[in-house]
């Protein structure tokens, strides 16, 4: 195996650092998050709610990253603390489209505000420009993955 057929030193690995990347935003969030009484997967699912009411467990899920499981037990929790709401019974098939309560969009703008304050500490000193080559950039680190598996 030649040299350059390896990964080589980790610290120039673009998957390493963005592992790297990726377990500090996550533990920044989180030390965030606490006093709010939220983890990173229960503000996932206010933040997309936020955004898009009615989304069903499965589209929770995808757009947080976890199981079906999970964002079940996450939901749960959630409407236990009163800040999601779904019906009783399915207005078609099986899925119980989740929506905010006024006590959720008011703990999802306090979240919401404090993961802002990280994201905008993760790009200090970044321009805009700069910013925006970043996301088009891993933007295209994800299509590639997505179309070669």
């Amino acid at each position: 195996m030649e040299q350059q057929d390896t990964v080589g030193p980790v610290e120039n690995a673009v998957g390493y650092v963005l592992k790297e990347a990726a377990v500090a935003l996550r533990n920044a969030m989180d030390a965030v998050l606490r006093p709010l009484h939220l983890t990173v997967p229960q503000y996932a699912c206010l933040e997309l709610l936020g955004q898009r009411p009615g989304l069903s467990n499965a589209d929770l899920a995808r757009g947080a990253f976890v199981t079906r499981q999970s964002m079940n037990v996450v939901l749960h929790g959630l409407e236990g603390r009163g800040l999601v709401t779904r019906p009783a019974t399915a207005p078609r098939g099986r899925e119980l489209p989740a929506a905010l309560t006024q006590a959720g969009r008011d703990h999802l703008h306090a979240a919401s505000a404090a993961v802002r304050s990280i994201e905008k500490k993760m790009c200090a000193g970044l321009t805009p420009a700069r910013q925006q080559a970043l996301l088009d950039t891993l933007a295209s680190c994800i299509r590639n993955l997505a179309d070669n598996p």
